[in-house]
């Protein structure tokens, strides 16, 4: 049986907090039934991984971009631009906006009228 060591490793993966994430990732998709690339020897998921990478069976880039995509809570996706809505025309001749003026007094004796009357005891 060959041992796996760091440094056969980290010619592939230089970092090794990479590595690590890496291996490990790549022996959670061996434990859910990936296919494996080098022969098992009786070894165990994680050691099975750093030897897949040590040799060079897989590819690094792919393996890091495959646990990338797994990390990913949102995912986006290209969607066509919604269209413009269409201009309505006004039906008036003019484009100017119109308001209803009112007085301050007629302003102060329309909230007079909303409020209700004072009760008096006499």
């Amino acid at each position: 049986m060959a041992r796996v060591t760091v440094e056969d490793c980290i010619e592939r993966i230089p970092n090794r907090f990479e590595l690590v994430m890496a291996a490990a990732h790549r022996a959670r998709l061996i434990s859910t039934g990936a296919q494996i690339t080098v022969d098992r020897d009786n070894d165990k998921n994680p050691v099975v991984a750093l030897r897949e990478i040590g040799d060079g069976t897989i590819s690094p880039e792919d393996l890091k971009e495959d646990l990338i995509h797994s990390l990913q809570k949102h995912v986006e996706v290209d969607e066509p631009e919604p269209e413009t809505a269409p201009v309505i025309e006004s039906q008036g001749d003019d484009d100017s906006v119109s308001f209803d003026k009112m007085s301050e007094e007629e302003l102060l004796r329309g909230i007079e009228g909303l409020a209700p009357p004072e009760r008096r005891d006499d």
